[in-house]
């Protein structure tokens, strides 16, 4: 599991998948999500806008686990 960390409250889950280098821009985010290829705490997530926090977990098909830390 990778930790990528945030130095703000919370992160949007596409921005998120940008900044773990899943996606290279917000539109692959949103086609990756329709595909339901990502996870959010062990369920799975299509919204785009979906807040994470620390200690959240993501699972991005074909990219890795992540676990949110605050900076």
């Amino acid at each position: 599991m990778k930790t990528v960390g945030i130095s703000t409250e919370y992160i949007k889950l596409d921005q998120f998948l940008k900044l773990a280098d899943c996606v290279p821009t917000g539109g692959m985010a949103k086609a990756l999500l329709q595909e339901e290829a990502v996870k959010v705490n062990g369920e799975p997530e299509d919204r785009r806008g979906r807040k994470l926090y620390p200690g959240d977990t993501v699972d991005v098909e074909g990219c890795g686990v992540f676990q949110v830390a605050k900076q």
